[in-house]
C-alpha cells in the first residue's frame, strides 16, 4: 500500500475487491444502460426510502457523539438534510414509479437493508465519531464515485430513453458531489491522526460496510425479503 495515498484513498485501496463489486456492480451497469428490470430498480426504491430512515438516526448519533459545536453542527445539518430534504424526494420520486407513501410507511424491512443499517448504527454505538463515518461513508461517497464512472462508460444512456438516467443525473450533480467530497475532505483530515492498529480496524467497518452495500445492489437484483 502506498504511504503516498491520502487516508480514505487508503482504505478504499485495503478493500478493492470489494469496493469494485459495489461501485461496478451489475445493478450498477444495468441501471446505467437502461436495462435494469423495473420491478429490481422499485424493489431498491422501497427499501432505499427505509435505508434513509435508519440513515438518519445515524446522523443523530452523530450529533449525540460529537465533541465540539463544528462536528455538532456537521451532524445536526446533515440530519436535517436528509429528514428536511432527501426523504422529500425520494417519496416524490417513489410516487413517480407507482409507490406511494403510505406504502413506503408499511414496508417490512428486508434482510439486506436490516444488516446494513443495523451494522452501521452498531459500529457508531459502540466507537466514536470517526467509527460511524467510516461506517456510512461507502453510501455518500461510493453513490459519487458511482455516478461519476456511470458517466464515463460508452453504455450508459443519459438520454430520456433510459428511465434511470434522472437517478444518475441526481448523484452527479453539483451539490451531490460536493456533499462527498467534503465528507472525504473530512475522513482525510482525521484518518491523518491515527496509528496503524487504528487504521487497520477502520479498514475492517470499511470493508464489512461496503460488503453490505453490495449486498443491498443484490438485493434488488434478486427482489429479496
Amino acid at each position: 500500500m502506498s504511504s503516498t495515498l491520502l487516508p480514505f484513498d487508503q482504505l478504499k485501496q485495503r478493500c478493492n475487491d470489494a469496493w469494485k463489486a459495489y461501485t461496478q456492480h451489475d445493478f450498477v451497469c444495468q441501471l446505467g444502460a437502461g436495462t435494469l428490470p423495473a420491478e429490481a430498480f422499485k424493489h431498491y426504491l422501497r427499501q432505499d426510502y427505509l435505508f434513509l430512515v435508519h440513515f438518519a438516526r445515524a446522523w443523530g448519533l452523530a450529533v449525540y457523539k460529537s465533541r465540539s459545536m463544528q462536528e455538532l453542527r456537521q451532524g445536526l445539518d446533515s440530519l436535517k438534510a436528509i429528514v428536511d430534504l432527501e426523504m422529500g424526494l425520494h417519496i416524490q420520486y417513489c410516487e413517480r414509479w407507482g409507490i406511494s407513501e403510505k406504502e413506503l410507511g408499511e414496508l417490512p424491512e428486508a434482510r439486506a437493508t436490516m444488516a446494513y443499517t443495523r451494522y452501521v448504527l452498531d459500529a457508531g454505538n459502540r466507537g466514536d465519531l470517526l467509527d460511524l463515518h467510516v461506517a456510512l461513508v461507502p453510501c455518500l461517497i461510493g453513490y459519487a464515485e458511482i455516478a461519476r464512472w456511470l458517466v464515463a462508460q460508452d453504455f450508459t444512456v443519459l438520454s430520456d430513453a433510459n428511465p434511470y438516467a434522472d437517478w444518475i443525473k441526481m448523484y452527479i450533480s453539483p451539490e451531490f458531489q460536493q456533499a462527498a467530497t467534503a465528507e472525504q475532505d473530512w475522513l482525510n483530515q482525521h484518518l491523518s491522526h491515527i496509528d496503524s492498529a487504528r487504521m487497520d480496524y477502520l479498514a475492517t467497518t470499511f470493508r464489512d460496510a461496503t460488503r453490505l452495500e453490495v449486498d443491498f445492489w443484490q438485493m434488488g437484483l434478486d427482489q429479496a425479503d
